[in-house]
């Protein structure tokens, strides 16, 4: 690795796309639309971006973007483009303003999509990433060998603290390695966190005192900086054992203030995700975004599911597992989180297609809405993964286990409806 920041993206121009990544690293360092004083030969020697490289791909007729200047052909290309380290430092949120600011607005691109970023190994050092990762929350949670089995407090917003209590209380006695609190409730009127963490906390402790058991309880403590750092003392302070964050909310030095201050497991929420992603020419790869959250300390980082209820594709869903489960940027693998209408229906399948165990495995209605109640909901889970990892039919085994077969004549009829 060099001193360079190297970035590759997806672009589309109706210019040549030499012309269209020269104007990038133009407008991403030294350059602006016209000379200007004081623009020297030194100044671009230490500080302009480079094209590193061009490769032309296709044409199409029609722009995938409104906004460019000039007619079709409109040319696809991958461009690699690096800038020398001094231009940032090592700050994150300097980062993304360099390979992730004005570039979007260029009106030489009709499409650009941010691919994949190489980062100076400097950089990288100088942020605290996870504090947990795989190994410290398997620790906290106590389970080995197969996944982490949870589940979020549904309905999403309208339970008291001592409704929400009462249910945490019934998905621990139920089984369940972790707990959640949906990002749509944090710190509201009606149910504000202390007491909610309150009524939570007692009842997972008078749980526990039966099972024998504590299950990891992920707490959302989004907020203003100031708000959630004094969220995370908080958790700490009654006992909680992990905080959830809105990581797209708060931003990345949100985060990375969240990781700085906090002794728990930080359970990084991806939603408002889509809209960095979902249209093929614009935005980021889930690539480039998992590795800055992982930077700045996040220890669980949502993937989706198969299957799921929003507009993602199964392949695009096992391509962010894998890279939460690669190690990048001298930093150790975190565990992918797969949620989204998960249910004992798509476990065989996430196992064989991802061919680990290293996940928390999230249902929300797949377990809560389980026609026999949340304790068959969970068994139906357990079921579910004992039969995928012993290598047994998911039909066969439901054979012999009623909560699973009630799991897989309830969400496969759901799934040939929807």
């Amino acid at each position: 690795m060099t001193d360079r920041i190297r970035a590759r993206y997806l672009i589309e121009t109706p210019a040549s796309p030499a012309r269209a990544a020269a104007a990038m690293a133009g407008e991403q360092s030294t350059g602006t639309f016209i000379a200007v004083p004081g623009e020297t030969p030194e100044i671009h020697r230490r500080h302009a971006a480079r094209v590193e490289d061009v490769v032309e791909l296709d044409e199409h007729d029609e722009p995938a973007l409104p906004g460019s200047r000039g007619g079709s052909p409109f040319h696809r290309a991958e461009v690699e483009l690096s800038w020398p380290l001094e231009n940032v430092g090592t700050s994150l949120p300097n980062l993304l303003a360099t390979v992730a600011g004005n570039l979007f607005e260029l009106q030489q691109l009709s499409g650009i999509r941010l691919e994949a970023l190489g980062l100076p190994a400097e950089l990288s050092r100088a942020h605290p990433g996870p504090q947990f990762a795989i190994d410290g929350t398997r620790r906290i949670a106590d389970v080995w060998e197969r996944p982490i089995i949870g589940t979020i407090i549904k309905p999403s917003v309208g339970l008291t603290p001592e409704e929400t209590g009462v249910l945490a209380g019934a998905l621990s006695r139920a089984g369940l390695d972790f707990i959640k609190d949906d990002e749509l409730m944090a710190n509201s009127p009606h149910s504000p966190l202390e007491p909610r963490l309150a009524a939570v906390l007692a009842a997972l402790d008078d749980a526990a005192s039966e099972t024998g058991r504590m299950p990891l309880y992920a707490v959302n403590v989004t907020g203003e900086i100031d708000e959630m750092l004094a969220n995370v003392d908080r958790v700490a302070e009654m006992g909680g054992n992990c905080v959830m964050v809105s990581v797209n909310a708060v931003g990345i030095a949100g985060l990375r203030a969240v990781r700085q201050h906090s002794a728990l497991p930080i359970h990084a929420h991806r939603n408002g995700w889509g809209a960095l992603t979902r249209d093929p020419m614009l935005g980021y790869s889930y690539d480039v975004w998992q590795q800055l959250w992982r930077l700045a300390g996040a220890d669980h980082l949502h993937v989706n599911g198969l299957r799921n209820k929003f507009w993602e594709p199964d392949d695009s869903v096992l391509a962010s597992a894998r890279a939460v489960l690669a190690p990048i940027n001298g930093g150790p693998p975190v565990m992918p989180v797969f949620s989204s209408a998960q249910s004992a229906e798509q476990v065989a399948d996430t196992y064989q297609a991802l061919g680990s165990t290293d996940l928390m495995y999230i249902c929300g209605g797949g377990i809560l809405a389980h026609p026999d109640g949340v304790a068959a909901g969970v068994a139906s889970i357990r079921q579910a993964w004992d039969a995928a990892l012993g290598g047994v039919d998911l039909d066969e085994h439901a054979s012999t286990h009623p909560e699973l077969a009630t799991a897989l004549a309830t969400f496969r009829n759901r799934h040939e409806l929807s």
